[in-house]
């Protein structure tokens, strides 16, 4: 009890140097004054200059293999993952079916040939019996000419009795005769003259060549031809193969898509700005972007080549109907291509796809926001497919003029593959 009523000698804790928290609470003032001094200093030197955004993506050119006649795959000639030049046999089909039908086409032709050549030759019997007619005609009126002179000459003398008046009726009627004859024969020319106009309304102005039923059946022979040359499929462009869904011997129609071919040196990138962020952006403006796949080790240089005509809601399958009650404001993005340059894709490839970081230097205004001329030149082109009509028109040609060709039995063989020749990248040539 003594210890309970002693009373404590025990001084009370300090709570602590004033003087000292007040220098504390300065210097964390101080600092975040600094930061914030240096971080407007940084946004107003740097930040304001560029505009970024991680909702962006490789593009490129996914190009379809499709055939344009229907078929059974006999051959494929490449698989996932390869490398294919321009004109590599990607999948052939069976010819058999347009063989025949291109030994038919080219049979019909040169039966065509020889027929309009008999047109043309019928042409000169038909002139040599208009000569002939003519002739015949000039003789009668020659002798119709003679009668008449004999009759004028004999009509005095029956008044005389020098000559009697049988004689002068024998040779009236040999007069009447003589016209008859010559009127008949003016009949005859003029039928012979019509038969050989009517000939010649179908040869004139034109040799076997160029009459329309010889140009119709050689028609039909390139028909046949491009139907043969359709049943191999082969690679437009460079690239890599990508989705092969054909197999052998599968039954394939025209537009069935068979594989893919992605061009991987021809690569842009869409980024999806929003639109609070668009009135800064033009064409032609730099642009730094860095790959999820290589991160900040590596970066790619780019420019802006296009601003997209509108929002991605707008182009969707099912675009927003904001006139609904329900409506809650969602900010837009719109779709601005972005070139990159081929040195940085050949060191380091990128794929179709990809995600990508993208910040802009908007500090160049020069530019504008739409593109302004039309494009000069075609997005892509090529000419592969027109190498097989040399060759048709060459058999054409050497049955019109009169060859008998054997049928053929295979496809003629595929030009030499030649290295493409260096192409800007689709989104540059704007």
């Amino acid at each position: 009890m003594t210890e309970q009523t002693k009373p404590s000698n025990a001084a009370p804790q300090s709570t602590g140097n004033p003087q000292g928290r007040r220098k504390g609470l300065t210097v964390i003032a101080a600092a975040v004054v600094v930061a914030a001094v240096a971080w407007g200093g940084w946004h107003w030197m740097v930040a304001r200059n560029y505009q970024t955004t991680d909702n962006a993506y490789v593009g490129g050119n996914v190009v379809q293999i499709t055939p344009q006649v229907g078929g059974t795959v006999i051959s494929i000639g490449a698989d996932d993952t390869d490398y294919v030049k321009p004109g590599q046999l990607l999948v052939q089909l069976d010819t058999a079916d347009a063989l025949v039908a291109l030994s038919q086409a080219e049979s019909q032709l040169a039966q065509t040939v020889r027929q309009t050549r008999t047109l043309y030759a019928n042409n000169a019997p038909l002139m040599a019996q208009v000569a002939a007619k003519q002739a015949d005609l000039s003789r009668l009126q020659a002798e119709a000419a003679r009668t008449a002179d004999d009759v004028e000459r004999r009509r005095p003398l029956t008044l005389t009795g020098a000559v009697g008046q049988e004689e002068f009726h024998h040779a009236q009627a040999q007069a009447k005769a003589a016209k008859d004859a010559v009127i008949a024969a003016q009949a005859a020319v003029q039928a012979a003259r019509a038969q050989l106009d009517a000939a010649e309304a179908t040869t004139k102005g034109s040799d076997s060549a160029d009459y329309p039923a010889v140009l119709a059946a050689a028609a039909k022979v390139r028909e046949a031809y491009l139907a043969l040359e359709r049943t191999r499929l082969i690679s437009p462009v460079e690239g890599y193969v990508a989705k092969r869904g054909v197999q052998l011997g599968q039954r394939v129609a025209a537009g069935s898509p068979l594989m893919t071919v992605v061009d991987l040196h021809n690569l842009w990138v869409d980024a999806n700005f929003k639109e609070s962020q668009l009135a800064d952006l033009r064409i032609g403006q730099k642009t730094e972007l860095q790959a999820d796949v290589y991160g900040d080790k590596v970066t790619y240089h780019g420019a802006i080549v296009g601003l997209g005509a509108g929002t991605g809601a707008a182009f969707s399958l099912l675009p927003a109907q904001n006139a609904t009650g329900n409506w809650i404001k969602v900010v837009q993005r719109v779709p601005v291509r972005i070139s990159l340059d081929p040195q940085d894709l050949a060191k380091n490839p990128l794929r179709v796809g990809l995600s990508m970081e993208v910040k802009t230097d908007i500090r160049d205004k020069e530019g504008t926001m739409l593109a302004s001329t039309p494009r000069q030149s075609p997005v892509a082109q090529t000419s592969l497919y027109e190498a097989s009509m040399p060759q048709a028109e060459a058999r054409i040609a050497q049955i019109i003029a009169g060859k008998n060709l054997p049928p053929l039995t295979e496809l003629p063989a595929l030009p030499p593959q030649t290295a493409p020749a260096p192409a800007a990248n689709a989104s540059q040539t704007k």
